[in-house]
C-alpha cells in the first residue's frame, strides 16, 4: 500500500489532466445520486483524490457535512473542499455509527482486503446508512493483459475483483442485499504508449513499472507489437469494466436504488 500511496502522491501534479475516465465515471455516479431519497447529515467521500465526486456530492447535498478522505496527501491538497482527512480506508478516524452516507469513486480496486474495508464502512455507518461506490471489474484492461500474456507469465496488470465476490463480502460484513451492476467503457488511443502514459499519470503504474526493469526492453517491445492486433479504425482500444454497487447497513425504509444505465 505504501508504494501505491507514493505513486498517487507523485502523480498528483498532473492527475486531473490524465484522469478523464475517473471524471467521466464520477459524473455518471453523480447522476445516480440524484435518485437517492435520503438527506444525509454526514458524508464520507472515501478515496476522494482531487475531488471529482466530492464537488458533485457537495452540490447535491449542500446542507451535509462532507469529509474528503484519502491516503495520498498530495491529492487531497488539490481537492477544493475544506474538510480533508488523510487516512487509510482500513482505519477510518470516525466514531462508530456516526456517518449517514459513504460514497467512493474508483478506490475499492486499490483495497485487496475487502473484508477489512467493508467492516470499517459498516462500523462508521449509522443504522440505515448507505454505501454507494464504483470500482473496476476483472475485464478491465483485458487487451493489455492478453498482450502481456503472450510475452510471459508474469503479472503486469492488476487483478480486479468480480462484482459477485464484492457483493458476497458486503453481505458477510453486514450489509443488506447489495445491488451490483456493470457496464463496459472503452477509451481509444493513437498508440499503446499513450495508454501507458495515462496509467502513469493517474498513479496506476505500480504494475507497469515492471515492464522495463524486470522484463526488459525486448519483451516490452513484443507486448506493444501484440497490442497492435487490437487496433481498429486506426485506434488502440482500452476496455474498462465499471462496477456500480450500493447497499444499506440495515433494513431500510427507502427501498432499492435503481442504478440502471
Amino acid at each position: 500500500m505504501s508504494k501505491i500511496r507514493a505513486n498517487f502522491n507523485k502523480a498528483s501534479s498532473n492527475y486531473d489532466e490524465n484522469a478523464f475516465l475517473q471524471n467521466e465515471i464520477a459524473t455518471r455516479l453523480s447522476e445516480k445520486l440524484k435518485v437517492i431519497s435520503i438527506n444525509p447529515k454526514t458524508i464520507i467521500d472515501l478515496g476522494s483524490g482531487t475531488g471529482f465526486i466530492s464537488d458533485k456530492t457537495a452540490n447535491l447535498f449542500p446542507d451535509s457535512t462532507l469529509f474528503c478522505v484519502d491516503f495520498a496527501q498530495q491529492l487531497l491538497i488539490k481537492n477544493s473542499l475544506n474538510l480533508k482527512v488523510c487516512a487509510d480506508a482500513y482505519q477510518l478516524p470516525f466514531r462508530s455509527s456516526s456517518v449517514d452516507f459513504v460514497i467512493s469513486n474508483l478506490m475499492i480496486q486499490w483495497c485487496p482486503d475487502l473484508k477489512t474495508l467493508f467492516d470499517e464502512c459498516i462500523r462508521v455507518l449509522k443504522p440505515e446508512g448507505l454505501v454507494l461506490f464504483t470500482t473496476f471489474g476483472p475485464e478491465t484492461l483485458n487487451e493489455l493483459k492478453r498482450s502481456w500474456s503472450v510475452v510471459d507469465n508474469e503479472v503486469h496488470v492488476n487483478d480486479f475483483t468480480d462484482m459477485h465476490d464484492i457483493g458476497d463480502q458486503m453481505i458477510q460484513s453486514g450489509f443488506q442485499s447489495p445491488i451490483m451492476e456493470m457496464e463496459k467503457l472503452t477509451l481509444t488511443y493513437e498508440k499503446v504508449l499513450d495508454l501507458m502514459h495515462d496509467l502513469k499519470g493517474i498513479g496506476a503504474q505500480s504494475v507497469e513499472n515492471r515492464s522495463k526493469s524486470l522484463t526488459g526492453k525486448t519483451k516490452f517491445k513484443k507486448m506493444l507489437e501484440m497490442y497492435e492486433s487490437y487496433r481498429e479504425n486506426g485506434k488502440i482500444p482500452a476496455t474498462y469494466e465499471v462496477i456500480y454497487g450500493h447497499a444499506w447497513k440495515n433494513n431500510n425504509k427507502f427501498g432499492a436504488i435503481s442504478l440502471e444505465n
